[in-house]
């Protein structure tokens, strides 16, 4: 049994790491006479910026279908081999089902009455396709905000159909490299339209030719030969998309998530084993959930670089990387201050976090491109290095705070888990990530000010995000001074940390779903639903922590506090 208390936390570390590499390593192609890794690194052009077509199709398929492979009736396909079956046979490829549509209404319109299918093909789609333009244009002319779902469905099919269309017809991405200084990336269909006999043209049309006429050995050559064409004159563009296909088959993401998940199990039977008289099995659980949040951190370390690299950009440039980015700082801060207090607590709540914001990311990718070009005004590194990771750094701070808290109060009110002692040195937790966070929000605060400056040429103009921030650091400066000035105890901190998750949550994503103001970068209306029921949940949480604490079932809770000590003098 020893061996086993010694052994388990190393056997856990061993899992987790032989699962992670495992999926680093994996392809989602399956092994066949046509090269198609090969041809799904070959680079191109799309959204503004230079990705392999693997990224191409995959980001293509998840703007059209939600997801990134196809089912048919043989079994599922890569996004690779969707993309070049659309270009080379066209008349299968019209029949799969691919066109994710949610509203009841528009399916009505496809006059085919189906409940139990969401996905459609483009051949069911065809006959309608002047109505879908139709109800496209009316609905474009309202406003946003003022469109009903039925219109909102309607514009996102048209944009399916129009991304659909362009890559059938060759019109994206941008395929032909500009291997001049004088050139750019150019569509094929244009290029083969103005000048047939254009060999940078021919060598890709060869490739869709010989996939056309089941010729592998002739696609696999000319696969190679556009390839080593495309590295000779573009090398490090033709080097990054071999890497980012890398990236996009191991998924670093999805696999620390998954990890994340069984850090969280461990560490709630841990939890639940302590209350058992069995301190030895807790810690031995303790530090296997460690081992866990260990090799989760690392592969998303690993996934943060790696697009750090792709881009040649600090960490944090749109709402899918301040998600991943705001996990990963939760994740290492609650593994730091959980090895001060030893509760196990932070470690907990870390991989929630870490889960949470990384099902947030997942979410947020789901329109297609998650590293596309950024707007203008984004476009310094030196402040998304300085202003934009320090204002994260506050809000992943403030969230932990809040988490943590929730753990207080959840444990506190239905369990008898809290003694005094581990009330009082969770209380402390959440104290001292307040305290780190308020310095974050505010540094962040201040340098997001000088930037607003030299672009906008005003310091502060109390655009949604900015109020937002400065709520942010007013909420943690709230927290501080009520426990300073004795206005509240320990259960006062842990129900404002809680209301600080709603503050951090609107500053983050509700003033982007506002649709106004300058810093509006990633509007989403599918998250408005979902932040109300965030928002809903901290509400209840707050109303259940101020219950009566005789209510609560937690030892530390229910104990008398002990007597002052008698005056000495008094006592004589």
């Amino acid at each position: 049994m020893k061996a086993l208390h010694r052994f388990l936390p190393w056997i856990m570390l061993a899992f987790a790491i032989v699962y992670a590499g495992s999926r680093l390593v994996s392809t989602d192609l399956a092994d066949t006479e046509y090269d198609l890794r090969s041809f799904g690194q070959i680079p191109a052009s799309s959204g503004g910026r230079t990705m392999p077509l693997d990224s191409v199709a995959r980001n293509s398929l998840l703007a059209i279908s939600a997801r990134q492979s196809v089912r048919t009736r043989d079994g599922e396909i890569s996004a690779i081999q969707w993309y070049i079956d659309l270009i080379t046979d066209p008349p299968v490829t019209i029949h799969r089902n691919i066109f994710r549509i949610d509203h009841p209404d528009v399916v009505s319109m496809l006059g085919l009455n189906e409940e139990n299918r969401i996905r459609f093909s483009y051949a069911e789609i065809q006959p309608i396709l002047g109505e879908i333009n139709r109800q496209a244009i009316l609905a474009d002319q309202t406003k946003a905000k003022a469109r009903d779902p039925f219109q909102r469905e309607v514009l996102t099919l048209y944009r399916r159909v129009m991304k659909f269309t362009n890559l059938s017809q060759l019109a994206e991405p941008y395929l032909v490299p500009p291997l001049t200084v004088s050139q750019e990336w150019r569509p094929l269909n244009s290029v083969l339209m103005s000048n047939p006999s254009d060999q940078d043209g021919l060598s890709l049309l060869y490739i869709f030719e010989a996939y056309s006429d089941k010729n592998p050995a002739l696609f696999n050559s000319a696969v190679q030969e556009h390839t080593e064409l495309v590295k000779h004159h573009l090398a490090s563009e033709a080097r990054k998309a071999r890497f980012e296909v890398v990236f996009n088959n191991a998924q670093p993401f999805y696999s620390a998530s998954v990890l994340y998940i069984l850090a969280f199990l461990v560490g709630c039977f841990g939890l639940l084993v302590s209350q058992l008289s069995k301190p030895g099995w807790s810690t031995t659980l303790y530090r296997s959930m460690l081992a866990f949040i260990a090799v989760a951190f690392v592969v998303q370390t690993i996934g943060i670089a790696s697009r750090m690299y792709l881009q040649g950009r600090p960490p944090v440039t749109n709402l899918y990387s301040s998600a991943v980015f705001i996990g990963w700082i939760s994740v290492m801060l609650g593994v730091f201050v959980d090895r001060r207090t030893k509760l196990g607590l932070g470690g907990i709540m870390a991989s929630v976090i870490g889960f949470g914001t990384l099902v947030i990311a997942h979410n947020l990718g789901g329109s297609g491109d998650t590293m596309e070009m950024m707007q203008a005004v984004l476009d310094s590194n030196f402040w998304l290095a300085t202003h934009v990771i320090v204002v994260t750094i506050g809000y992943s701070a403030t969230f932990l705070a809040g988490f943590l808290a929730i753990a207080y109060l959840m444990l506190g009110i239905f369990t008898p888990i809290f003694d005094r002692e581990r009330g009082a040195s969770l209380s402390k937790m959440i104290y001292g990530v307040i305290c780190f966070a308020l310095i974050m929000s505010f540094i962040g605060t201040v340098l997001g000010g000088i930037w607003a400056d030299q672009s906008w040429g005003r310091f502060w103009g109390w655009d949604p995000k900015e109020n937002g921030a400065a709520m942010i650091v007013f909420m943690n400066l709230l927290i501080l001074h009520a426990r300073w000035g004795g206005m509240i105890q320990d259960r006062g901190v842990a129900v404002l940390a809680v209301g600080g998750n709603i503050i951090t949550a609107w500053s983050w994503f509700g003033t982007n779903m506002l649709g106004v103001g300058l810093h509006a970068y990633g509007f989403t209306e599918s998250g408005i639903f979902w932040l109300a029921m965030f928002v809903l949940s901290q509400l209840i949480l707050i109303a259940i922590g101020l219950l009566p604490k005789k209510l609560w079932r937690s030892k530390f809770a229910r104990a008398p506090r002990p007597k002052p000590l008698p005056d000495p003098a008094i006592s004589v």
